[in-house]
């Protein structure tokens, strides 16, 4: 695990939630930036950071200078109840005062390789660069039970080295097709923080915080932004068997 990281321990996930929008609040109010650039995860935890954002922050965010983007992206249209962002516009974004083109989803609709070049080439025309790759100004992040963050799974550690923006992967159970933003991209974000919660999580948590061998098989451990800050917000329940 990254030496430049924090972990934030909560009794249960709503306090993981409350803390985390706050942070988010904090943070694009604080920033003198034209334009601040979030990437949203999908996943079941992220429904309730939305409702919270969108019932204690819909209007004090300006919100005319904050973008929204996505770290992965299941292959499927819009309106379909697998997507990631029908997710999000559904609980946040349809309710708060955002100019449309504040909203950059993935197409899951379209040519999953098509799509993966044409949201690389958006996500290059809109955000700063620092090096060779963009800069997210925050990355919100999940942890899934096989240690899959953003849909980069255990079997493609090497999108870590990729040198490519988006790329096109595949489910490893349901072979389903999803586009996900590469290692490099990630790992280039001012900011990053993971959002865990739940005991199904837990021994996922205590390999990636005590370094054990097998975290080396997990694509989260090696989320570690060479130029920003790592914050891990879990529960109580996640972090149980941390050493």
């Amino acid at each position: 695990m990254s030496e430049a990281s924090e972990v934030k321990i909560f009794s249960n996930q709503k306090k993981v939630i409350k803390a985390l929008a706050k942070e988010i609040y904090n943070l694009t109010i604080s920033s003198s930036q034209e334009r601040f650039h979030i990437c949203l995860s999908g996943g079941k935890t992220p429904t309730e950071l939305f409702k919270r954002i969108n019932k204690k922050y819909a209007y004090s965010i300006n919100w005319q200078r904050v973008h929204f983007w996505w770290g992965d992206e299941r292959c499927v249209a819009p309106d379909d109840e697998n997507s990631n962002f029908k997710q999000a516009n559904d609980l946040l974004l349809s309710q708060i005062l955002i100019p449309d083109e504040n909203i950059h989803r993935i197409k899951g609709e379209n040519n999953p390789d098509e799509e993966a070049s044409r949201y690389a080439a958006e996500i290059k025309n809109n955000l700063n660069y620092r090096g060779n790759n963009p800069v997210f100004d925050l990355v919100i992040l999940g942890l899934g039970e096989d240690g899959h963050t953003a849909s980069i799974f255990p079997d493609e550690l090497e999108l870590f080295e990729d040198k490519r923006v988006c790329a096109v992967t595949i489910h490893p159970l349901t072979g389903q097709k999803r586009i996900t933003i590469t290692g490099r991209v990630l790992n280039n974000a001012s900011r990053v923080f993971f959002m865990v919660t739940g005991a199904n999580k837990a021994q996922r948590i205590s390999e990636i915080m005590n370094d054990d061998e097998a975290a080396k098989l997990l694509p989260a451990y090696y989320i570690y932004p060479e130029n920003g800050e790592l914050i891990w917000f879990i529960d109580e329940a996640a972090a149980q068997k941390i050493q």
